[in-house]
């Protein structure tokens, strides 16, 4: 609001202030007259101009001003005025000053970036002017040179500079004083807008940073080398990887133009894919002999989520493995075969497919089958399971080994896990390092304590030498930013924290912990980190040390100086295990032949199908008789309970008729198909069970004996039965079951007799249940010493009320009223006896079912002379037996359903088995691991032993 007050020239400004309070100069300056009065002085009424100090200060006349007793000059201050034009030669001085030193800056910052970077042609220097730091010490020629303050004195003295600028700001300071009294408080704003304040403060800045000078120590000129070293490093390894690259590339080339056939010559196949098979095939050794344990590979150990996949993963420049946060996710040993190929690519040991890395569809599909064959190889009521997944993998630039990734070491059983899991991987982990020629890939985590470690005191254990030992250091990363005390980590890259020695010691990232991460991207963040890490800068770490690039380069280098050095001492040991296995065979089995698994497997194949083939020689009557028999016993319940039961409580002949052909019509399009189909299938396999297992005399051999099981169950679950053959068993049914013609007193009294027998079986089982509820009758409470309980009295007393029940009313309906059961629980309440209603009926059920039973047998005897009256249709008769008509065409349906069924199982069944027994035995034959599982033995493991 001043600014713009004084802004404006035509404003007149009043102002009430005292003259005598304002400097004489002042006065003179602001006031051009003052009016004599003594005792009121006129009002002040001035008119300010805008101006600054570069502008020229208007020339007035001498004037006379009135003052308190008579008159003075007006002066026109020519000092004033010269001391601001000089004022405003120092803003134009320090300003140039200032804005020429930006501009030069600026400059010379333009012209360094347009010069090249020549950091990318140090490849040019040769390899020993990098390697002078080895050789010369660096140290004492920095202690030789002159020291910092001696080459300080040679510089010119900044602060006499600085002095002479502020003698500069001092000769200047009277004519400023001079001018900041003139103006006063008002032209001080003015001055704050004016163009040369800018330039005046940058000045005043400028001085305070020439005090803020500090020399440069010797502390930091040793961490700028050593930056400058790190730097020279990196750029030389990314030189390096690219060169590397390059020639991936060429070699790729060359190997897709083999695989073209463009050379017509026929690809060797290379020396790590050899070794691999020699351990497949001696992995299917017998575990007591134990000859795959001595030749070398690279076994991988560590705690649970210490990164031993990741650094597999990284090792093998794939994501390939199934991963989860904090959970057991190797539930098995993985063996990984790492070779060169033109193409990044991964297969199992017996499976043809090929699983492109570089696709991740194929990525994700190689990762849920290791997760599928986990699952597969662990047993119910097991958390891990020793049985090993091949897995080979192919690339450009992989180094060539074999390792073994095995189950994370645990240090309590959770919920979910088996009782001996920490046990059983203990023991997987001990098996593996026991062998003497195994190189033991030690993985610690590093962002927990190291007192946390249980890996490090096994791995101590089994190699406490550290001769075949590397120690690995995994998230580093997080380790330098929790870790309180760096120097914690250089002890353990140094192996003093540990009670463990090993060959040598590094230290990798495998990523920030995301599972989507890919390796390029890991591999740029551990190479940025170990770039910034003070790790390094500090020398705690040494350059080697670091990346996992350099440590799959010193895996390999001491799996192949293993393999070097016991592929020899191996092979004098197969030597050795012969001979003792043929001296062992001589005093065993002196007049056997050696046969290994598959001759012992082609000679049980022959023996399994001999007796497939006799399943074609059992007769006719034979099948019939098994079938009708096992039929009858799977279908008597549903037709006496739900056939002939509620048929047998109508009122005349015609209703029972009716019922029956209804019920029987539902049973044959619903159930008795499929029921029959079911028994001959089942009679089929207790038949082909019965010829597999059956001894033959001295020449049985029990070798086969889990092979020939192994063989039945197999072909059973793959064998179906004709689906068509219940549709054509269902329309022969149909046809037997409305025939009603008997046709001789022969057939006549069968069913009279097959009908007794199957009353006879049910009274009897019916008298037992009513034995179980009651209790003991009185003989045998007397012989036997038995007593009743308190609810077989109570169901006692209820029996004995219901059967007054059946005197009074022999024709008494199969159920009991409401009022029937209310007046059988107040005659047992009248007596004491609490009853539920719910008891009365379930005892009336078996009671009726008694009664109705021996009823039934009755009338089955008056109807053995009835045959003259069923050929007249009962006419003038009282005599009335459909019940045996009823039985007669079940049993005929049950011998022509057999008939139909034994030419089904000799025609078309027996035939289809034996080709599935022939599939099975082929199977079995490829499955190298099903034959090791089946043929087992003493003379089976010394014979195959010696044909391996």
């Amino acid at each position: 609001v001043i600014c713009r007050s004084l802004a404006n020239s035509n404003y007149g400004i009043k102002r009430k202030s005292p003259l005598q309070n304002l400097h004489l100069v002042s006065r003179s300056i602001h006031h051009p007259y003052y009016p004599s009065s003594k005792f009121q002085r006129p009002p002040l009424r001035i008119s300010i101009q805008l101006f600054s100090s570069l502008n020229r200060l208007p020339l007035h006349k001498m004037k006379l001003l009135n003052v308190k007793y008579g008159y003075q000059f007006h002066r026109n201050f020519w000092l004033a005025r010269l001391a601001s034009r000089l004022l405003k030669l120092r803003y134009l001085i320090l300003g140039s000053a200032v804005g020429g030193g930006y501009t030069a800056k600026k400059t010379y910052d333009q012209w360094k970036d347009m010069m090249p970077d020549l950091d990318e042609y140090k490849w040019i220097v040769p390899d020993f002017i990098w390697e002078l730091d080895e050789h010369i010490d660096f140290e004492k020629l920095i202690k030789a040179l002159p020291d910092a303050d001696d080459l300080a004195k040679l510089l010119p003295d900044f602060d006499k500079i600085g002095e002479s600028f502020t003698s500069l700001k001092g000769f200047f300071s009277p004519g400023y004083n001079l001018v900041s009294e003139v103006i006063g408080a008002s032209d001080l704003l003015l001055l704050l807008g004016s163009p040369g304040e800018t330039a005046f403060r940058a000045t005043d800045q400028g001085y305070d940073n020439d005090k803020q000078y500090k020399k440069v120590s010797d502390k930091e000129k040793i961490d700028q080398l050593q930056e400058e070293l790190l730097r020279t490093q990196l750029k030389y390894q990314r030189m390096l990887e690219r060169l590397e690259k390059e020639n991936k590339e060429l070699r790729k080339l060359v190997l897709q133009r083999d695989d073209k056939g463009i050379h017509q010559r026929k690809l060797k196949k290379s020396l790590i894919d050899m070794y691999s098979e020699v351990l497949d095939i001696l992995s299917d050794y017998d575990a007591s002999y134990n000859t795959q344990d001595h030749l070398p590979r690279v076994v991988v150990v560590g705690d649970q989520s210490a990164g031993k996949t990741s650094v597999l993963e990284m090792i093998a420049q794939a994501r390939i493995f199934p991963r989860g946060s904090g959970e057991m996710m190797t539930r098995s040993p993985v063996k990984v075969t790492l070779s060169e190929g033109p193409h990044h690519v991964a297969l199992f040991k017996d499976s043809s497919r090929e699983f492109d890395l570089t696709k991740e569809e194929d990525l994700a599909a190689l990762r849920n089958e290791i997760e599928i064959r986990m699952r597969n190889s662990v047993k119910e009521g097991c958390t891990v399971s020793t049985e090993t997944i091949s897995l080979s993998v192919k690339g450009p630039g992989l180094q060539r080994m074999v390792l073994v990734d095995l189950p994370g070491v645990i240090s309590t059983v959770t919920s979910g896990m088996a009782p001996d899991t920490k046990e059983t991987i203990f023991s997987i982990s001990k098996a593996y390092m026991q062998n003497p020629n195994a190189i033991i890939l030690c993985i610690q985590d590093g962002s927990v304590d190291a007192e946390r470690s249980i890996v490090t005191d096994l791995v101590s254990q089994m190699d406490p030498q550290g001769k075949r030992t590397i120690f690995v250091l995994t998230k580093v990363d997080l380790a330098e930013k929790n870790v309180a005390s760096p120097s914690r980590i250089q002890q353990i890259i140094e192996g003093k924290l540990f009670p463990m020695k090993a060959l040598g010691y590094f230290a990798v990232v495998t990523g920030k912990g995301n599972s989507s991460e890919s390796i390029e991207s890991i591999k740029e963040y551990e190479e940025e980190f170990f770039q910034n890490s003070k790790l390094l800068k500090t020398c705690m770490l040494k350059a080697h040390q670091v990346t996992t690039k350099n440590l799959s380069l010193a895996v390999s280098d001491c799996f192949w100086k293993m393999v070097r050095e016991s592929v020899e001492q191996q092979a004098d040991a197969f030597k050795a295990t012969r001979f003792n296995l043929e001296t062992e065979w001589k005093n065993n089995y002196p007049r056997l032949r050696e046969l290994d698994r598959n001759e012992l497997f082609e000679k049980a194949k022959n023996e399994i199908l001999d007796e497939v083939i006799s399943l074609t020689q059992v007769t006719p009557k034979h099948w019939e008789e098994i079938l009708q028999k096992t039929l009858w016993e799977r279908v008597s319940t549903h037709v006496i309970e739900n056939i002939y039961l509620p048929a047998a409580q109508t009122t005349n002949s015609g209703t029972f008729n009716t019922t029956v052909d209804i019920k029987l019509k539902q049973w044959t399009d619903k159930q008795l198909p499929n029921k029959a189909v079911e028994v001959a299938w089942e009679t089929l396999q207790e038949e082909f069970s019965r010829f597999m297992t059956e001894q033959k005399g001295t020449e049985h051999d029990d070798i086969f004996d889990k092979l020939k099981q192994a063989v039945k169950e197999e072909s059973i679950k793959r064998h179906k039965w004709n689906e068509r053959a219940e549709d054509s068993l269902r329309v022969i049914q149909h046809n037997a079951l409305e025939d009603r013609s008997i046709s001789d007193k022969q057939q006549w009294d069968a069913a009279i007799h097959f009908m007794e027998e199957t009353l006879q079986s049910r009274l009897k089982d019916t008298e037992s249940v009513i034995e179980d509820m009651v209790g003991p009758d009185w003989k045998k409470r007397w012989l036997y010493w038995i007593g009743r309980t308190k609810e077989q009295n109570i169901r006692n007393e209820t029996k004995n009320e219901l059967e007054k029940l059946i005197k009074c009313n022999e024709e008494h309906a199969a159920y009991l009223a409401n009022d029937e059961v209310t007046t059988v629980r107040k005659n047992l309440e009248a007596r004491g006896i609490t009853v539920d209603p719910c008891l009365i009926k379930d005892t009336w059920h078996q009671i009726y079912r008694r009664y109705f039973l021996k009823t039934a047998l009755n009338h089955c005897n008056l109807c053995r002379r009835g045959f003259y009256y069923y050929q007249r249709h009962f006419v003038d008769s009282e005599l009335e037996c459909n019940d045996i008509v009823l039985f007669w065409r079940i049993q005929r349906m049950l011998a022509i359903t057999a008939n139909t069924l034994r030419q089904q199982l000799t025609n078309t069944e027996v035939r289809r088995l034996e080709k599935n027994v022939k599939e099975v035995l082929e199977d079995f034959a490829e499955d190298n691991e099903k034959k090791v599982k089946l043929l087992t033995g003493k003379r089976v493991q010394l014979a195959e032993d010696l044909s391996k």
